[in-house]
Formats: C-alpha cells, sequence, structure tokens
C-alpha cells in the first residue's frame, strides 16, 4: 500500500533461520526445542485490542523483545517456564499501569505501588535489551541476526550460565513484585469499574480544527473588548513620557492572549515605529533574551542583524538596543515576567527618551505590576475571571462547535462551568474534554462532572483549575498520555517545532502502526487531537498552512513536568531542583547539569536533549565515559551545542535512532558512522558538513536526512545562490525507508546517476535538490514519476540563467502540496495545474518572457501562497475575476520589467497579505487593490520613488482611500546605503 510504512516489525520465522552450529547433537536440540515453541512464541504478545491497554511505552519494549525472547528460549535450554513466567507478568503488570493510571492521584499508597510495578518493567526490559545489544554489537548483525550467529555468541558454557543466571534473576525480580497476586486482581478489579481513561483510537489523522489561542480571530475569542480597548487607550495617548502598563492575574486568565491582541491591532503597529515580543519566562537567560529583542528589531526594518551578535557580552546586546531605539517611538511587551529580579534584568535596556514609547508586561505577581507601573508613570490592568454569561458563551463554542448547548445537558453543562471558576483555560480544558464523548449520553457527562468531585467546593481557583487540568490528563487516551508527558524535555516557553517532535516521537518509540499510514502520519494525528482537546497550543504555521511549531501553557507545562518526573519519563536538569530518581531514562539539559556526580543515575539512559547547555560537548563526553558508554541510547540530541568536530563517542551508540547535530560547527562525519545502524533520523540542518560517506548506505533504517545551511547574509529574494546542499552516495536509493532527503547536491560527474537513483526512493515525502543541471531534467523527470508519495518538492538550477527542464513529466506526483521550482524556465510546466494538492508555488529566477505565469496557476483550487520571484519579464501582472480563489498570501520581487499590477473584482477574495519588493518601475499601487477587502498588510520595499512620493503626497491630503482599508502598510528601502523603514 502506497502510504504504509515499509518497516514494520518483524518476526523471526523458521525460514529465516539459518543454523549452522558445529555440533549436530546441539543443533537438532534446538531445533525440536524451536519447533516446540515456535506456535507459543510466534502469537503476538498482544492482540490488537489487548494492546490498547497496555501501557504504551513497555508495549513498544515488549513488541521488540519479541524476536529476542524466541532466540534466547531457543538457546537456553531450561529456561522456557521462566521466559513464559515473566512475559505472563509481563502482560498483568502493563495492564495494571493502564487501568491504574486513571485514580493514582487520588491515592498515594496506589501511586507507590504503581511506580514500582512500573519501575520494575522497566528494568526488566532494560535487563532484555542489554541482551540483545550484547548479541547485536558482538557479529554485527542487529537484532535480526541469523541464530547462526547468535549461537556463536553463547557456545561457551560461560556465556549460556550468564544469560541463565540474568533470566532467573529477572524472574525473582517479577516474584518479588507479584508477592500479593490476589492484591493484583483486586485492584484490577476496583480500578477498571472506576477507570476513565478510555482508548479511543486513532484510524486516521485527526483532523485539526482548533488551533492556538494567540492566533484565533478576535471574533472567536470571548471577553476581549473591554480589556483590549482599555489597553489601547493607554498605549496610544500623546503623553511624550515612557510609560509602563502590567497586565496582573493569575495564570489561566489569558493575559497573554489579551495583549497579544493588542500588540497585533493596526492602531497600535501605526502608532509605533518598533515593535518587540519577548516571552521572559521564571527561567529565562538574558543573553538569550537580549538576542531575542536584537533579532526582532532589526528583522522588523528589514536590516541584518550585527556581525558576531552570539559572541556578544550582555553590556554590548544592551548598547546595540539603546541605539536602534534612540529617538524612535516603540512598544516593547514582556510577556510571563516573574519578579522583580527579572524585571531589574532589562529595565535599563530600553531607552526612555521623549517619543512616547511604552512598555507591557504580563506578570502573576501584583507586587511587580505595581511597583514598575507606579516607578514609570503607567497602571495596571487587573485582569479578573469572566462573568456567568461570557464563561457560557465560551464553554458552548468549545464543547459543542457552536452557541448552543443541547437541553438535556444543559443543567450538566452549567454544573461543570461553576466548578471553572470564570478561568478561561480551566474552561477550554474541560471543554476539550467534553468535546471528545459522546452529546446523546446524559451518563457519561454525570460521569465526569461527579469526578470533579465536591472537594473543590470552597477550595481556591487554583487548586480548582489544577483539578480540572487534571482530569482533561487523565482522560486521555494511553497512546497520548506517553506523548504529552514528554513535551516536557522542552525548556518552559519555548516553541516546539512539529517535525522535530514527531521525529522524536517516532525514535522514542511512542507511535503505533496503523495500515496505510507511516508513523509520522500517525503520529500527525496524535497532535491533532491533543490540538483539538486544547492540551497544546499552535504558535505558527508554515507556508502550506501546516502547523509549525507549538507551545504550551505554563499551568499545563507544570502539571506535565510533575507527572513526567514522577513516572520517570523525563528528568530535567537545569530547572527547579527535584529528587533525581535511581536510574535516569531521559534527561534534559535545559542550561547546564547539576550534581555530576549523579553520574551513576545514567547507567539506563535512553534519550539526551541538550537546549542552550554550556558546554554541551563537556558534558556528553563525561556521561559517555562513565556510563558503559550510553549503550542503551536512542536519542542524542545536541542541537546548538559547541562542537566543532563529530563526538568519537556517538560511534558506540548502536541504538541510536535520532542523531541531531544542527546548528553546531562540525564539517565532516567520520565513515564509521556505519555503525550506527538503528539510525532513523539524522539532522545535520547549519552545520559545515558537504558530504555523506558512501557508509551511510549501512544505516538500512534512515527514514530523514536533513543536511542544508543558508549562506550568511544572503536574503532568498535577491540572491539565487543562498543555499549549500550535501554531496550524496551515488547509491543513495538503497536508502528505501527514507522519507526526507534535503538537499543533494547534483552539480557533479556522478550527478545523472545519483537523480536515477532518487527514483527508488518511492517513500520519499520531501525532496530538496540543488544546482540541478539542464541536461539533467529528463533523468530527475523519470524519478519524480515513480515518486507518488511525494509532498514537497524543491528544485534549484546550478545558476539562475540555466534552465530547468521538467516539461517530459507526465505524471507529476498528485499529493504535491508544496513546489520550489529556482531558476529558468522555458514556459511554465503543463503539468502544474493538475495537482490540485498544491497549498504553496514559488517561482524563483523563471524569466518568463512571453508567458503569463498567472493564467497556469489561477484555478488551483487550494492555493494559498504564491510567490513569484523574477518570475516575469512582461510589463503587466492582471490578477483576473475568478482567479486565485482561496490565496492568502502573494508576493512579487524582483521583477523588473514590470509596470503594472491589476487586480480584477472577484479575484483573490481571501487575500490577507501582499508583498512588493524590488520592482522599481511600478509607478502606482497596484490597480483594483480596493476590491481585496480581506486585504490585513501590504509592504512595499524598494520600490520606485514615484510611488513612495505619491503615496505620502496622498497620505498627508487623506487621498489614500484605495488603501484606507487596509490595517498595516509597510514602506521601506535600502536605496541610500542604509535601511529604513515605517508604518504608514
Amino acid at each position: 500500500m502506497a502510504g504504509e510504512d515499509p518497516n514494520p516489525q518483524s518476526r523471526i520465522n523458521e525460514t529465516q533461520l539459518n543454523l549452522s552450529i558445529t555440533n549436530p547433537q546441539f543443533s537438532n536440540s534446538l531445533l525440536t526445542y524451536y519447533s516446540k515453541l515456535s506456535s507459543e512464541f510466534r502469537a503476538p504478545l498482544f492482540s490488537h485490542q489487548q494492546s490498547k491497554m497496555v501501557e504504551i511505552a513497555v508495549l513498544h519494549l515488549l513488541a521488540n523483545l519479541a524476536p529476542f525472547l524466541q532466540q534466547e528460549a531457543n538457546l537456553l535450554i531450561g529456561v522456557q517456564e521462566e521466559i513464559e513466567y515473566i512475559r505472563d507478568e509481563f502482560e498483568r503488570m502493563t495492564a495494571f499501569l493502564r487501568v491504574a493510571d486513571a485514580m493514582e492521584d487520588n491515592n498515594p499508597q496506589l501511586k507507590v505501588w504503581v511506580r514500582q510495578v512500573r519501575e520494575a518493567a522497566y528494568d526488566i526490559g532494560d535487563v532484555l535489551e542489554l541482551y540483545m545489544l550484547r548479541l547485536g554489537h558482538r557479529h554485527g548483525a542487529g537484532f535480526r541476526g541469523s541464530l547462526r550467529k547468535v549461537s556463536c555468541f553463547i557456545k561457551t558454557l560461560k556465556a549460556r550460565h550468564q544469560i541463565g543466571s540474568e533470566v532467573q534473576r529477572m524472574k525473582s525480580r517479577v516474584e518479588e513484585i507479584s508477592k500479593g497476586h490476589q492484591r493484583y486482581h483486586d485492584m484490577y478489579g476496583m480500578l477498571e469499574q472506576g477507570s476513565s481513561s478510555r482508548s479511543t483510537g486513532l484510524n486516521t489523522a485527526c483532523h485539526d480544527y482548533r488551533g492556538d489561542a494567540l492566533l484565533l480571530h478576535e471574533s472567536e475569542l470571548v471577553g476581549i473588548h473591554k480589556p483590549k480597548s482599555q489597553l489601547i487607550t493607554w498605549l496610544v495617548h500623546e503623553d511624550p513620557r515612557l510609560k509602563v502598563f502590567s497586565v496582573s492575574g493569575m495564570g489561566g486568565l489569558g493575559k497573554t492572549t489579551l495583549v497579544k491582541k493588542v500588540f497585533d491591532d493596526a492602531v497600535v503597529k501605526n502608532r509605533f515605529q518598533s515593535h518587540v515580543w519577548i516571552t521572559v519566562s521564571e527561567s529565562f537567560k538574558i543573553e538569550v533574551l537580549l538576542k531575542g529583542i536584537v533579532e526582532q528589531l532589526f528583522e522588523e526594518s528589514k536590516q541584518p542583524v550585527p556581525q558576531r551578535m552570539d559572541n556578544m557580552d550582555t553590556n554590548s546586546l544592551k548598547g546595540i538596543i539603546n541605539a536602534f531605539l534612540q529617538e524612535k517611538s516603540y512598544v516593547l511587551v514582556f510577556d510571563d515576567v516573574w519578579d522583580i529580579h527579572a524585571w531589574q534584568s532589562f529595565r535599563y535596556v530600553f531607552p526612555i527618551g521623549n517619543c512616547g514609547s511604552r512598555v507591557v508586561l504580563t506578570t502573576r505577581n501584583a507586587d511587580l505590576a505595581s511597583f514598575t507601573s507606579k516607578e514609570y508613570h503607567g497602571d495596571v490592568y487587573n485582569l479578573l475571571p469572566l462573568p456567568r454569561k461570557e464563561s457560557w458563551t465560551l464553554f458552548c463554542r468549545k464543547t459543542f462547535m457552536e452557541n448552543s448547548c443541547p437541553s438535556h445537558l444543559e443543567r450538566l453543562s452549567k454544573d461543570i462551568l461553576n466548578r471553572c471558576e470564570g478561568l478561561p483555560l480551566a474552561i477550554v480544558a474541560i471543554s476539550g474534554l467534553l468535546s471528545t464523548k459522546d452529546k446523546s449520553s446524559v451518563d457519561e457527562w454525570d460521569k465526569i462532572y461527579r469526578s470533579l468531585g465536591a472537594e473543590l467546593e470552597g477550595n481556591d481557583k487554583l487548586q480548582s483549575m489544577n483539578k480540572l487540568l487534571s482530569l482533561s490528563y487523565i482522560d486521555l487516551p494511553y497512546y497520548l498520555k506517553f506523548c504529552f508527558l514528554y513535551l516536557s524535555v522542552f525548556p518552559e516557553d519555548c516553541f516546539i517545532d512539529h517535525w522535530r517532535l514527531i521525529r522524536l516521537w517516532v525514535a522514542e518509540g511512542f507511535v503505533e502502526m496503523k495500515v496505510g499510514m507511516t508513523k509520522e502520519e500517525v503520529a500527525e494525528g496524535y497532535l491533532n487531537e491533543l490540538i483539538n482537546r486544547s492540551l497544546v497550543q499552535v504558535a505558527e504555521r508554515r507556508r502550506d498552512r501546516r502547523v509549525a511549531t507549538y507551545r504550551i501553557h505554563d499551568l499545563w507545562r507544570e502539571m506535565i513536568v510533575s507527572k513526567s518526573g514522577e513516572q520517570n519519563v523525563v528528568t530535567l536538569a537545569g530547572e527547579k531542583s527535584r529528587e533525581w530518581p535511581k536510574k535516569v531514562r531521559r534527561l534534559s539539559i535545559h542550561s547546564h547539569l547539576e550534581n555530576t556526580q549523579q553520574s551513576k543515575c545514567f547507567t539506563r539512559l535512553r534519550s539526551l536533549l541538550m537546549f542552550n547547555a554550556t558546554g554541551s560537548l563537556s558534558k556528553f563526553s563525561m556521561l559517555a565515559s562513565s556510563n558503559d558508554g550510553l549503550r542503551l541510547l536512542t536519542v542524542l540530541d545536541l542541537k546548538g551545542a559547541s562542537l566543532e568536530t563529530f563526538p568519537n563517542e556517538v560511534l558506540k551508540l548502536v541504538q541510536l535512532r535520532y542523531l541531531s547535530l544542527r546548528g553546531t560547527n562540525v564539517k565532516v562525519i567520520p565513515k564509521s558512522i556505519g555503525k550506527l545502524q538503528n539510525l532513523e533520523t539524522l539532522d545535520l540542518k547549519d552545520t559545515y558538513v558537504t558530504e555523506l560517506p558512501d557508509n551511510i548506505l549501512k544505516l538500512q533504517q534512515l527514514r530523514h536526512i536533513l543536511l542544508y545551511r543558508y549562506k550568511q547574509d544572503l536574503v532568498p529574494s535577491t540572491c539565487f545562490q543562498h543555499l549549500c546542499g550535501f554531496k550524496a552516495p551515488t547509491e543513495i536509493g538503497r536508502l528505501s525507508y527514507l522519507q526526507k532527503l534535503c538537499s543533494i547536491e547534483t552539480n557533479h560527474d556522478n550527478g545523472t546517476i545519483l537523480l536515477g537513483e532518487v527514483g527508488k526512493l518511492t517513500q520519499l515525502r520531501k525532496l530538496q535538490i540543488e544546482s540541478l543541471r539542464n541536461e539533467d531534467g529528463r533523468v530527475l523527470c523519470s524519478s519524480l514519476e515513480k515518486l507518488s508519495n511525494l509532498r514537497s518538492l524543491i528544485v534549484r538550477a546550478t545558476e539562475e540563467d540555466e534552465i530547468i527542464d521538467l516539461d517530459s513529466l507526465s505524471s507529476p506526483p498528485q499529493h504535491l502540496r508544496t513546489l520550489y521550482l529556482g531558476g529558468s524556465l522555458r514556459r511554465v510546466p503543463n503539468w502544474i495545474p493538475s495537482l490540485h494538492s498544491l497549498v504553496s508555488v514559488v517561482l524563483a529566477w523563471s524569466k518568463l518572457r512571453d508567458v503569463d505565469p498567472l493564467e497556469s496557476l489561477q484555478d488551483l483550487p487550494n492555493l494559498v501562497e504564491l510567490e513569484l520571484v523574477r518570475t516575469h519579464e512582461g510589463e503587466e501582472l492582471c490578477f483576473k475575476t475568478g482567479g486565485f480563489q482561496r490565496l492568502l498570501r502573494l508576493r512579487l520581487g524582483v521583477l523588473k520589467g514590470l509596470r503594472r499590477v491589476k487586480v480584477e473584482a472577484g479575484s483573490m477574495p481571501r487575500l490577507e497579505e501582499l508583498f512588493i519588493r524590488h520592482c522599481e518601475l511600478v509607478e502606482e499601487l497596484p490597480s483594483g487593490i480596493e476590491h481585496l477587502a480581506s486585504l490585513k498588510s501590504l509592504d512595499l520595499y524598494d520600490m520606485s520613488d514615484g510611488l513612495i512620493s505619491s503615496m505620502n503626497r496622498d497620505l498627508e491630503r487623506g487621498k489614500n482611500l484605495k488603501i484606507a482599508h487596509i490595517p498595516k502598510v509597510w514602506i521601506g528601502d535600502t536605496k541610500h546605503g542604509y535601511w529604513k523603514g515605517n508604518y504608514l
């Protein structure tokens, strides 16, 4: 099946076994023993329905251990009963964990018992995996090696004795845990009745229909008009003094959402010259915060950030900010400021001046809000819970996707709503839970209401909300719980990259197989379900409108950090001090690693991630050298670490599935990387690696190769060669599981052969090709016709005058969503109009002369983004009536012959963003721009002096009627040797 994952968990069968042992008697004994056990061990350990009742981590472990248990049972005569006992108890343990999880919060004794069972299950799995590792490592065949190679390892009596002893020790551990078997039974029966943690399953990727509060249209928000109006009035008041305003209130009231809507309002945008939004958080680093301010200031003004900024100290960064803001009116938002110490860290960053500048804080600290506002002539807006009417409106909108509640649920709905105390986050959380429930079943809703507990009555709002959040977590299907808790690896207020998270989930083994889907597609369904339950927030979207990054509300994060610590899912270093488990299984370092003497905790470490960690290489080397090489490590993420060379310690991590050295200074990948035969993701983006060795072809499990970097100080919209790819091994087609290949250079002796090999990668979802030669176009077309699963295609020619010849492509991939063609075209490829799934199209440096590119694109039914850079050499572009019905963003750049842009009525009815750059012959605004009623922003950059002068004159005379409906209009240029710009 086209979309089916190509690498399901394999199971050993007799035809795969190649038994070759020198002792014939021993061989016959093994064959007899294998025949006896084959029917027992070939069957899956769990049926499909039973697997839903098993803790996902342990279930994944058992799936991977099944072949191992087969091999060991075949080889170790006399351990059949022990292996069977361990397997049976594993089933009981994991089923118990599944139902106990829903009630452990209310039963301290049960919580202890659950922890013991969970740790026992993990420990048993560790021991078995260590033996799997030993067998696979010594013979270089992985875990699916033949029985002949395994037998070579255990031929000696000593080795057999070691394995037998460990099996016996495992059995003793299980017996100790489950001495009170009746206790298991009693608890299991009791819990089965009380558990509300139901597994719903995902047969297809769940549709994302909610999104993030920060991205919601204002009409979707409730209770925001009055506070927003008040804040805007404060901000735009003509008082020239610098003023500081604070929005204060407990977590979950919607402070960030409110201030973001104020910050984005057109009145505020037009009032100030510079705009900065910074999230501070409790564990902020002043250097990171200051760099964020510098980046936003320079990016907004379309200037390159200062060189060597990464090496600047805090005083230098403060100096840059202060100098930039001198004599400017600015609005700075510092979101989530915890205490006076944080305020003191950046209070002197901005100049006081007399330009009417404003600073806004959001904080839970009422004293801080009062102090800052008094010091800087400001005021405090104390955000209060929603009143009853607005609470009901929000509840119905989120629960029923409409404004009315079914009459048979109205009483229960209002009873549940009363427990939310008017807190928007609590309302959204409980609504996310209820939206998944049967609307016809009063009993199910009554059960949820009763589970909230009478103990909430009289408690403070924070306790009530924590109870509601906990209930939403408990209600998650079990496969989602581990995924949700895993989000605690990311630092506070971190923007979580969509694909990074998905690749991590897959590598960790949290994602189950589904027929006709890859694991990555299943994981996207998981994420969409978390969005739909309002447990994560969408922060940014990509060109094709798919999610780019996520955020987690502070209160949600506090809860999952606590729970993931209790369950030993993730251990955090560099945040608040917490008691560490005896055996750390996943370690996330957020700034620095304390308690290095605890290295003995890391002998069973499976994942290591570092975020903004100082001395990253030394920490990793220390952990690797002191813990037997971290032999069980499956995930290693050293993004942004201070690395100059590839760490040799990594080459010993033969269990590794995920390796990220993104953003490091690594230049060469060693040939011995071929040892990492379980690797699925290799992320080398933004490194200086230019070639991968041929031994990379030994990594037959690879699903994602990410290796490219942007050239410094080059603007993609004006410079053709702004990106560097890598030279791939000629026989790249052997990596048949690859889904992402970014970005291969093809302008070399083996380029033609390499492009032919690409056609063998039938599982590819994203393909990025650099330096395509004209003569290789037909070979590429032949390969593309075989890539039916392709979703994203990026092709750049060797130089801007090189023709990209894709005319021979007769059967393009029909699921293609994004298309980028960079290089000269004779015509717009005639196959593009047939791609009805296209969402984003970029045609760059096409230099079409007698061809109107719009005719081939205007009827694409799902196109939301179009970018034309040096695409058209003609004098006019006309967007005709009925064309581009779903287009949201249009970018026109470096159209050197263009003089006129026409927009007919009925064209681009949904357009929100229009960006025109370096079209210096255009002397007037697009004709018909007034028809674009949905337009929210117009950016004009490096346009003709005549056009800008005309707009300024019309503005002074009050005649800018054509663009009066556009909230944000930006004008900027570099024509006089320096960057400048401003909002009209």
